[in-house]
């Protein structure tokens, strides 16, 4: 989204005027949600008239967006806090971790400016405090919605648009909940004018990302199909990326949402569902609102209508009180659903959350890892076979990465590597022809 100045032009143009303010280095991690604040940060900053490094070493302030999903996450968050810590410069903490823990985030840095997931609103005014010498805590919810907010895009190629923030559910396991809050669903006409004016700015690539895409609308009259054909409904060379909707809210809209992926050639063939287990049984001790039913008839019912839909789901091992019984019924699930993309993790007690009372529970760490490599070895069969269906394909690709590779996706959002590049931009659409694959992504020469 293009930043307008609203001082007149004749003050613009007198240099002595313009007071240049120091650079600020923004590093982020986490969900596409997590990414997509980091690009508002930047853009509030910039329109605030601070200057965005290029690298650490040019900022005169250090600001880390963070995530708190899992336990090795919140380590690797340590470790940067501590490392930015260290050089001396002014430090703004935010994102998730500092909302969800912040007595955590004190602990490693007691000066640090902290500030909040829906707080982004006053990053210029936590920035300009922080190098000041002046600590500032903004870590209470903003009233006004994050959206339509002026960013700079990390992918020139790719819109990240939220939809709402927080959720509806109450799982054991997770402290995004704590960070983020309940539901708040933005309104439809504000989210397609933010992709409309993305796109009219060059991106062919619309994620739309929130805590749950699931439940959006339900606090409101409104709901995710209604949404998506809104979108799809505007003009535009762009594709839409569904981001994380969890399973209990899918067999309410189910005909609903398949006919809109079938119908709807603006929708990549993708969806990201989180079933966690296998088991009924720990699904109940997680209280995730749904059975491994719900998941598996989820998955069919799209299959059916279009059986190359890229599936991908989450799964945690080693739930508190998990049997084996309860991991071979994840197994068995696996193996039926063929996810092509299965996100494994250890289960890591998080602070905050029901789970981590469970003590007496928890399962040995050894049988956790050995269960995760079992489950991992499927997995990898599973993606290769998928992968392989998409041998000898010719079509479309949109090309949206280009680092030490470059790669496209396809219509069912599957990586493409290419093996000819040659000159190409972020965003170019290229014919392509499918030479290879492997359990990661399919290689294919543009044609």
């Amino acid at each position: 989204m293009k930043m307008r100045s609203l001082k007149p032009e004749i003050i613009e143009s007198i240099p002595l005027l313009r007071k240049t303010k120091p650079k600020v280095w923004v590093e982020a991690y986490g969900c596409s949600a997590s990414m997509a604040d980091s690009e508002m940060i930047s853009g509030v900053l910039k329109g605030a008239g601070y200057e965005i490094a290029s690298k650490q070493s040019e900022g005169a302030l250090n600001l880390i967006v963070t995530c708190s999903v899992k336990d090795t996450t919140e380590h690797r968050m340590a470790s940067k806090i501590r490392a930015m810590s260290i050089s001396g410069k002014p430090l703004v903490i935010a994102g998730c971790l500092p909302k969800a823990d912040r007595a955590k985030v004190e602990s490693l840095n007691s000066s640090a400016s902290l500030l909040g997931p829906h707080s982004i609103e006053n990053a210029a005014a936590v920035v300009g405090s922080a190098l000041a010498g002046n600590r500032l805590i903004a870590l209470e919810d903003s009233e006004n919605d994050k959206i339509n907010i002026p960013r700079m895009r990390l992918n020139p190629a790719v819109s990240m648009v939220e939809i709402a923030s927080g959720c509806m559910s109450e799982c054991t396991f997770c402290q995004t909940k704590i960070a983020k809050g309940w539901l708040r669903s933005y309104r439809v006409g504000d989210i397609t004018r933010q992709i409309k004016a993305d796109v009219e700015d060059g991106c062919k690539e619309v994620w739309l990302t929130s805590t749950d895409n699931g439940c959006y609308g339900k606090d409101m009259d409104s709901n995710l199909v209604e949404l998506l054909d809104a979108c799809c409904s505007l003009e535009g060379d762009f594709k839409i990326r569904l981001g994380m909707m969890n399973p209990m809210y899918l067999p309410g809209m189910l005909d609903r949402m398949v006919r809109a992926f079938y119908e709807n050639s603006k929708l990549f063939k993708f969806l990201h569902i989180p079933v966690e287990s296998g088991s009924d049984r720990i699904l109940r001790k997680m209280n995730r609102g749904h059975s491994s039913r719900t998941f598996l008839e989820a998955v069919q019912a799209f299959r059916s209508k279009i059986p190359e839909m890229t599936i991908s789901t989450d799964i945690i091992v080693g739930f508190p009180s998990e049997t084996e019984d309860d991991f071979e019924y994840t197994l068995d699930l696996v193996t039926k659903a063929e996810p092509d993309i299965v996100n494994l993790s250890r289960y890591s007690a998080r602070p905050g959350t029901g789970a981590a009372k469970w003590k007496g529970m928890r399962v040995a760490s050894h049988v956790s890892k050995g269960r995760s490599e079992r489950l991992h070895v499927i997995a990898k069969k599973i993606t290769k076979k998928r992968n392989s269906l998409w041998q000898g394909w010719q079509g479309e690709i949109i090309v949206d990465e280009l680092n030490k590779v470059a790669q496209g996706r396809n219509y069912a959002y599957k990586p493409v590597v290419l093996s000819n590049a040659g000159q190409i931009s972020l965003g170019d659409r290229k014919r392509v022809q499918v030479h290879d694959f492997s359990n990661f992504s399919l290689k294919a020469r543009i044609i």
